[in-house]
């Protein structure tokens, strides 16, 4: 044993898990380990059959995230040296809302035999969409009720939240729904295996499941007016005991300590969301900054006084983010996807051979080109709809958008499109939180995309208006778990008794800091102007053709047709 003392971190992301050993004295990242899940995303067929899954699908296997614990821990342990009996506190983040169905012991139900061949008894991953039919109720119904708590969420729950993922179990499976003794967020489910004891964390209630420090869930009268079995949902399913961030879940089993090699009874904090958990890991302890977590998507969080009303939000919640303020959260659905789908499309041969023979990935070899281009260049306006609409918008029924393409179009100036439209998505959003009172002076941005894409930042920064500040880890949100988990294990065990005390000791910020360029915000702010317009006209129901196709879409594939044409022989 040394004086020295460490926590670990797991993040949960939607392809792989990666653990992080921190250092409680200065936050240094002394070994990480990536695990990447074996089964991945199931939205094709389930994994081990031929069964299909319908468009807008998305699932996991839960055992791919006990293999990742029992992988990772082993892996920084060995790497750095350092021994079990100074390791004091585990965290875990996760992507949400990603929940599944369980019996009372936690066990999966697509793990039972009898179930393993039923969609529903599988993990629904938070991009699950399949059960936007259900999120239309539950908003149509909140809103003839007139719930109160419907505002909090911006006047709509997306498809993406734990109870219309629920009524979809219960609408198309009400059998599995019956086997299910319990319907629990991934996130918790992952900290049940670590700690054998079942806990429900505030952030992922309070954000994914309507849940509030004040007013506790939606009245049993709610639910019967969505679907009468689902009165009793909360008391049946899940659990009224909700527990603050940074609270001890309980001690590592004996049967897990053995599997990772750590101690018996190390701490384990509950659970938490993978971008609220990077908030204090970026530096941010009060209102005033906005941390955007950039990979695949981009949640928005930020934190002030008070609660406020805020259209189109994720959702507002009491100790959310940060013991003692409203904390506030945003997103879009489609940014490095967006990015990613171009590249691996839409890029011509030549392109390939290029980065190939250059030594560049096809990612670098776009922003290296797209950096040449000034704003305004390409003559190209796009829409970031590639994955829906989170906010401010909340339908994930809406579409991409390519506007000005002509035959003199290169691959590179729709690359620096399509980073712009998801710019100017964020400033949708930072213009509704500070029309609603909730001031944002300034970006912190944490993720993947900070960390490789310079033009990026650089158009964020230039599109917004506001100087953007990049974290100084590659791994907020398995940093911020462990300092969560430094905090489980408090002071006296060699943590820390708050996430301020951790946050002072172990968050950083790199020296890069992105300024906006005044004639390229000018410039943006014509072209901005052309984007709400379209914007709105697409997005606020004056055309919904994005609608009609994708409805037109769905049925096509639902009947089977395959596009075979049919020629008769003349004579």
């Amino acid at each position: 044993m040394s004086d020295s003392k460490y926590a670990i971190g797991i993040d949960f992301g939607t392809e792989s898990a990666r653990a992080v050993l921190v250092s409680l004295e200065n936050g240094s990242e002394v070994a990480s380990a990536v695990h990447e899940y074996g089964d991945g995303v199931i939205d094709e067929k389930l994994p081990g059959t031929d069964i299909r899954l319908e468009p807008d699908w998305a699932l996991q296997n839960p055992a791919d995230y006990v293999t990742s614990v029992t992988t990772t821990i082993p892996q920084v342990l060995a790497q750095s040296g350092v021994a079990p009996e100074d390791v004091i506190g585990i965290g875990i983040d996760f992507t949400a809302c990603t929940m599944l169905p369980t019996k009372a012991d936690g066990t999966p139900l697509c793990a039972l035999p009898e179930f393993r061949d039923h969609p529903h008894a599988w993990v629904k991953l938070w991009k699950h969409h399949a059960a936007q039919p259900e999120a239309n109720h539950l908003n149509q119904v909140a809103e003839e009720r007139g719930e109160p708590w419907l505002s909090r969420y911006g006047g709509k729950i997306s498809s993406e939240w734990f109870f219309p993922k629920a009524l979809q179990i219960l609408n198309e499976a009400p059998d599995l729904y019956d086997a299910a003794d319990r319907l629990i967020e991934a996130a918790d489910w992952i900290v049940w295996q670590l700690a054998g004891v079942e806990t429900r964390n505030s952030c992922t209630a309070g954000y994914k499941a309507i849940w509030s420090k004040a007013d506790g869930f939606p009245s049993p009268d709610f639910f019967e007016a969505l679907h009468p079995r689902l009165r009793n949902i909360v008391q049946e399913k899940m659990s009224v005991e909700i527990m603050p961030l940074g609270s001890k879940a309980g001690g590592l089993t004996a049967e897990m300590a053995a599997a990772t090699g750590l101690l018996e009874s190390t701490a384990v904090a509950v659970a938490n969301v993978d971008a609220h958990v990077a908030v204090p890991a970026a530096t941010v302890t009060g209102p005033g900054r906005m941390v955007m977590i950039m990979g695949t998507s981009i949640c928005h969080m930020i934190v002030d006084e008070e609660p406020a009303i805020v259209p189109g939000m994720c959702g507002v919640v009491e100790d959310g983010i940060l013991p003692g303020y409203a904390g506030f959260e945003a997103g879009q659905s489609c940014v490095g996807d967006h990015f990613a789908w171009f590249v691996e499309n839409c890029v011509p041969a030549d392109y390939a051979a290029e980065a190939e023979e250059r030594g560049l990935n096809l990612h670098q070899l776009l922003e290296e080109k797209a950096t040449r281009l000034a704003v305004g260049e390409s003559g190209l306006l796009a829409l970031d709809w590639w994955n829906g609409n989170r906010s401010v918008l909340v339908d994930v029924d809406l579409t991409g958008m390519l506007l000005g393409a002509t035959l003199a179009t290169r691959p590179e100036e729709i690359y620096r499109a399509l980073i712009e439209a998801t710019a100017y998505g964020t400033r949708v959003i930072i213009e509704a939180f500070e029309e609603s009172g909730v001031s944002v002076n300034e970006l912190v941005g944490a993720g993947g995309l900070p960390e490789r894409n310079a033009l990026l930042m650089q158009i964020y920064a230039d599109v917004t208006g506001r100087e953007i500040k990049v974290v100084g880890t590659s791994q907020a949100g398995a940093v911020g778990s462990a300092m969560h988990g430094a905090v489980a294990a408090g002071a006296d065990a060699g943590g820390f008794d708050t996430i301020d005390e951790a946050a002072e000791r172990m968050a950083h910020l790199k020296d890069v800091v992105y300024r906006p360029i005044e004639a390229n915000t000018s410039a943006y702010d014509r072209i901005y102007r052309e984007y709400v317009t379209l914007h709105d006209y697409f997005g606020r129901g004056e055309n919904d053709v994005m609608k009609r196709l994708k409805a037109m879409r769905a049925a096509v594939i639902g009947a089977g047709l395959d596009g075979t044409i049919s020629v008769e022989p003349r004579g």
